[in-house]
């Protein structure tokens, strides 16, 4: 097996040839033609050459002055004497004119792995559905319950509080909706948390209207954007086109032109070994990646051969003459493969055998069943996947001899130690952006629910009659409007009578749910239910 660089420019290298680009030396174990091609594919828009670079639009003539006195001075001599070598393309790039940062891993590469690797392709929509693709709502902030609680025993002013938290509340969604026409922000939220997970940077742009508030919230493509050396913002290669855009709430100048910058919110996957780019979770599993691969490459070229057995021909008391080697080699290649399961005459003549009594026979080497082959592997293959990703096998496929209760943990710890973590951090960036129109609401991403509507319920019910909650509180959640007196406390004396001819009922039904339910109020297999399959 051979190894290709991971970094790689262009496409002009035999298999296994390592190729020199300023890259950092990280390997992969890559050597079929498939995988080549995806890495070879790849191209870097910073490192083409400065003479290309001073022909996109987007950068100032200063700019591109600059960087030709630049490359002059560099070739400069004494007393006007000066160098007449040529350099090479990646002499002087986008690196050097724009004072970018070169990432650790060729990002265009990991964005076409995303959909070459099917494992790595589940896991990653699995994060982005439960972190960001579940919905989101505009919550009452710190300063808000304040007020409330400030209001309390004042049903006037409470009333005015509620009324106008509901005002906001409609007033954000709508601007929210009106800050892309192309893309929903459901849409743009997904966009940016896969690129996050796919090359572990995620660039969300923030537009400012006349009036410097924010009217437009989109995505930018990771594979395009570079971070600037001095940390003052990031520029980005689309096209023919550059363009640099600053951080969020920042009011850096903009190095390439006089036009204002829009803004970008940036997220990254930390890695000890980069303080400017993330570094995705599938780095620390692309051996996984590529053993993968290969096992599925033998099984893909044993049937695209029609599962013709491999035999050895064996010559006795004889050698085979060339003819006759020709001829069997040309039978094979010609007559037999593509045939599923006929019935053949090898015509190997008599006079090709030279010596007397000779003969040969046919023998197969591998007699087994082979059209799983490295079933095991494969299994091992896909498991150090999903433990890199931390996503659950059963969130991306059929889990064998796994239970209701081994699943239920898995999906606890998946929310507990990865999507909620995330939203955390996402909440908190993203309410930056909403902080700045309004203060009594903050943003907050939904959240993945393991309980179901009917346990759900019964929670709801026992907080109201212990008067934890309102009824108006339960609706919000629900995204139903308030009722009139929903927020005030159930009153439980008022209706005493119905409550105690009601008791009988629903201590029954409480027994009835207690058999439902086992002790942490998770419904329990019936029987035959998450036995293992022997």
């Amino acid at each position: 097996m051979t190894e290709s660089i991971f970094r790689v420019k262009g496409a002009s290298a035999e298999e296994g040839q390592e190729i020199d680009d300023g890259y950092d030396d990280r390997r992969i174990l890559m050597s079929s033609a498939e995988s080549r091609n995806l890495i070879e594919d790849t191209e870097d828009p910073f490192e083409q050459s400065i003479e290309i670079l001073k022909g996109y639009s987007g950068q100032s003539d200063t700019v591109k002055k600059r960087a030709s006195r630049a490359i002059q001075k560099m070739h400069q001599g004494a007393n006007g004497a000066g160098s007449k070598k040529i350099e090479g393309d990646g002499f002087f790039n986008g690196y050097n004119l724009y004072g970018v940062v070169l990432p650790p891993y060729n990002l265009d590469y990991l964005a076409k792995l995303y959909v070459a690797s099917s494992p790595h392709y589940a896991a990653v929509n699995v994060k982005a559905s439960n972190v960001v693709g579940l919905g989101y709502d505009f919550v009452d902030s710190h300063e808000a319950k304040q007020k409330i609680e400030e209001a309390e025993g004042d049903a006037a002013k409470l009333k005015k509080i509620n009324r106008n938290l509901q005002k906001a509340r409609s007033e954000m969604f709508a601007w929210l909706d009106s800050c892309n026409e192309e893309d929903e922000f459901d849409e743009t939220l997904r966009s940016w948390y896969i690129d996050y997970e796919a090359t572990g940077n995620g660039y969300l742009e923030i537009g400012r209207d006349i009036n410097g508030q924010v009217g437009y919230i989109g995505h930018i493509p990771s594979k395009t954007m570079r971070v600037r050396k001095n940390r003052d913002g990031f520029v980005q290669i689309s096209g023919e086109k550059v363009r640099y855009f600053r951080h969020f709430g920042k009011d850096t100048p903009n190095p390439l032109n006089d036009e204002e910058p829009n803004e970008v919110i940036h997220i990254k996957k930390y890695s000890p070994e980069n303080s400017y780019y993330g570094v995705p979770d599938i780095i620390s599993a692309m051996q996984a990646v590529t053993g993968k691969e290969f096992a599925s490459r033998y099984n893909l070229d044993y049937f695209e051969n029609k599962a013709v057995p491999r035999y050895v021909v064996v010559v006795k008391g004889g050698k085979l003459g060339s003819q006759g080697h020709k001829s069997l080699l040309q039978f094979f290649d010609s007559a037999v493969k593509g045939q599923n399961h006929r019935t053949i005459i090898v015509p190997l003549p008599a006079d090709s055998l030279d010596g007397k009594g000779a003969s040969f026979d046919m023998q197969p080497v591998e007699a087994g069943v082979q059209d799983a082959s490295f079933v095991n592997y494969d299994k091992i293959n896909l498991r150090d996947i999903l433990m890199a990703e931390r996503t659950p096998i059963t969130k991306v496929s059929i889990a064998e001899g796994v239970n209701l209760a081994v699943a239920r943990d898995a999906d606890k710890t998946f929310k507990e130690q990865v999507c909620r973590p995330e939203q955390r951090v996402l909440d908190k960036k993203l309410g930056k952006i909403f902080k700045e129109r309004t203060s009594i609401l903050r943003f907050k991403l939904a959240e993945l629910t393991l309980t179901d509507e009917d346990t759900q319920s019964a929670i709801d019910e026992r907080y109201l009659r212990m008067q934890v909650v309102v009824p108006n509180e339960i609706r919000a959640r629900w995204g139903w409007a308030p009722i009139k007196g929903g927020d005030k406390v159930v009153d439980l004396k008022a209706d005493a009578g119905a409550e105690a001819a009601a008791t009988g009922n629903r201590t029954r039904d409480a027994a009835r749910s207690a058999k439902a339910t086992d002790k942490k109020g998770e419904g329990r297999n019936t029987k035959g239910d998450g036995r293992k399959q022997t």
